[in-house]
């Protein structure tokens, strides 16, 4: 798994603080000397996978340079309620002011590390891989799809520019399937993946023929699903999507797609409970 690059989230952290403390703490800064320094904890307050820990350091760090942290697990690892997640120390004002916004961040991004991995444990034994999609909270898309990986899961295209994903509405303006591959083909770099998006078996048969790379089956049923699967005989990879849950996706599974997306990951996401505890501050 790929560490998040903190530069590239700049501006989204520094759009963030500016969103919640503007101007300035009022209550801390009224409250808290300038020179006061602490220390504190993060805990879980449930089990889960956590996700988002660099996230959360560098809210801190954009507040301050006179800051410690020290993560006793990392992103990716299985956590219980109870469990001591991080150690830091640094000037009180600080901890207080950025202790919301690095839980916002650290809160959604192991909740959707956690829902990943409840996908993929439902899934074991098979060689499908769970996908994330474009659903996320704009501005967050990396965040997102870094939790996804986080829980076990993999990435779908980042955006509309790393990957070709022809849909009906693509279909209809191009007249066919046919004429759509063509068409991308003549504008597009070599290199840049093709998939497209089917829902009957003709539509599936028009894709294999155009030689694409992923053939999505969606909202099918799960026999129509394993029936387009042995068509395709591995000529094209093949990513099955719509109305996908936990009671379902095993079904999926074993009828030998290679992907299962699922927009609930990101879309309706359930924030995993993790406390701070800040200690009183000394001068």
């Amino acid at each position: 798994m790929n560490k998040i690059d903190i530069q590239h989230i700049g501006l989204l952290i520094e759009n963030a603080l500016l969103e919640d403390i503007g101007t300035g703490d009022v209550t801390t800064d009224a409250l808290v000397p300038d020179a006061m320094v602490s220390t504190a904890t993060m805990v879980a307050k449930a089990d889960g996978i956590i996700a988002g820990l660099d996230v959360a350091e560098a809210v801190f760090r954009y507040l301050t340079p006179q800051f410690s942290w020290k993560p006793i697990v990392q992103d990716g690892d299985q956590i219980k309620n109870g469990d001591l997640l991080v150690e830091m120390s640094g000037p009180f004002r600080a901890l207080l002011s950025g202790e919301r916004l690095a839980l916002n961040f650290l809160q959604r991004m192991s909740g959707i590390a956690t829902a990943t991995a409840l996908y993929t444990a439902k899934i074991s034994g098979y060689n499908t891989k769970i996908l994330d999609t474009r659903k996320t909270v704009p501005g967050l898309r990396l965040l997102d799809k870094y939790a996804v990986m986080a829980g076990g899961g993999e990435n779908h295209r980042i955006g509309l520019y790393d990957m070709v994903l022809i849909k009906d509405n693509h279909i209809k303006v191009a007249g066919g399937i046919k004429n759509a591959v063509e068409q991308i083909r003549n504008h597009v770099p070599a290199g840049i993946k093709i998939e497209v998006e089917t829902t009957t078996m003709e539509e599936v048969l028009e894709a294999l023929a155009m030689h694409v790379d992923i053939i999505m089956l969606d909202n099918m049923s799960n026999e129509m699903m394993k029936t387009c699967v042995e068509l395709i005989n591995h000529r094209a990879k093949v990513e099955a999507s719509g109305n996908m849950n936990l009671d379902r996706v095993r079904v999926v599974a074993a009828t030998g797609v290679d992907y299962i997306s699922i927009g609930a990951l990101t879309h309706s996401v359930t924030a995993l409970d993790i406390s701070m505890n800040i200690k009183t501050g000394q001068i």
